[in-house]
């Protein structure tokens, strides 16, 4: 799979990604090129470790952080867990056994990946538009689809990568497709087919009622957000604050405003907190 955003709106200035800057780079070209910026940095990583709560104990301005491996007193903390942290699935799915693979958006990463068979891929979105394509060739796909999505050209990421809400006031309108379309899909042999809505055993069954008996199904549903840890909190009066003082929140639109959950807009938000930390008193 590649990335939306081409290669010079996927960087963290001034680190350059390498190669033609118009390209779409592919997700282990990005996980290697972050892995440059984190050397550069000098900064040291420690995984295995949990954040599991923050609180703000009296009228100082100290933070208490727990984690996994025990506590942390600060006077800073950055949540940068991220918008899209944890995998959705849909309920149905514990009810789903399929002889082939059932496995999430997330943990696709190549074709051969996948068992010789007939391959429901659940999601109407970039993901699941991306994968099917990727699979045609190999496989008989099928793609269902809820809400059919708009189709935009490439170029228009990140510009327009956010739900919108509709003129009416009334409901979201869907990030759009980009640079792909349903069309497109149909004419390489991919069946497109109504929202799935449940499942028992092998058989997943449609929104108009039809039945499916795919060999494997990938969930592109999407992911939730990475605030979990978090107690009750509220966005503070400026973007990427809360109302916890010295408790910030980079990259998720819910507290920084739209488009922070992609690579240039979680830079810009960096930057923003960066300056809230500095100048605090």
């Amino acid at each position: 799979m590649a990335l939306l955003s081409d290669a010079q709106h996927s960087v963290l200035p001034p680190r350059r990604f390498p190669g033609d800057s118009r390209r779409h780079p592919r997700a282990d070209e990005m996980a290697d090129y972050l892995t440059v910026v984190e050397a550069a940095l000098g900064v040291e990583t420690i995984w295995g470790v949990s954040a599991i709560g923050v609180e703000h104990p009296g009228n100082g301005s100290t933070l208490v952080l727990s984690t996994t491996r025990g506590t942390v007193q600060t006077r800073n903390v950055v949540c940068a867990t991220g918008a899209a942290a944890h995998p959705h699935l849909p309920s149905w799915s514990r009810s789903l056994a399929v002889p082939g693979v059932a496995i999430h958006s997330s943990q696709y990463l190549y074709p051969r990946q996948i068992p010789a068979g007939d391959v429901l891929i659940v999601g109407g979105g970039n993901s699941g538009v991306q994968i099917a394509e990727e699979l045609a060739a190999s496989h008989h796909v099928t793609l269902s689809v809820r809400t059919p999505r708009r189709e935009r050209h490439a170029s228009r990421y990140p510009s327009m990568a956010q739900e919108t809400r509709a003129w009416t006031g009334r409901g979201l309108i869907r990030e759009p497709i980009f640079g792909n379309s349903y069309e497109r899909l149909r004419r390489i042999g991919v069946t497109i087919v109504e929202a799935s809505t449940g499942a028992e055993g092998a058989v997943v069954t449609h929104a108009d009622g039809v039945r499916t008996t795919p060999t494997s199904v990938i969930f592109a549903t999407g992911y939730e957000s990475g605030d979990d840890w978090l107690p009750a909190i509220n966005p503070g009066r400026l973007r990427s604050t809360t109302n916890m003082p010295g408790l910030f929140i980079a990259g998720m639109p819910r507290y920084g405003g739209a488009r922070v959950d992609t690579i240039a807009g979680v830079w810009r938000d960096a930057a923003r907190i960066a300056r809230y930390v500095t100048d605090r008193p």
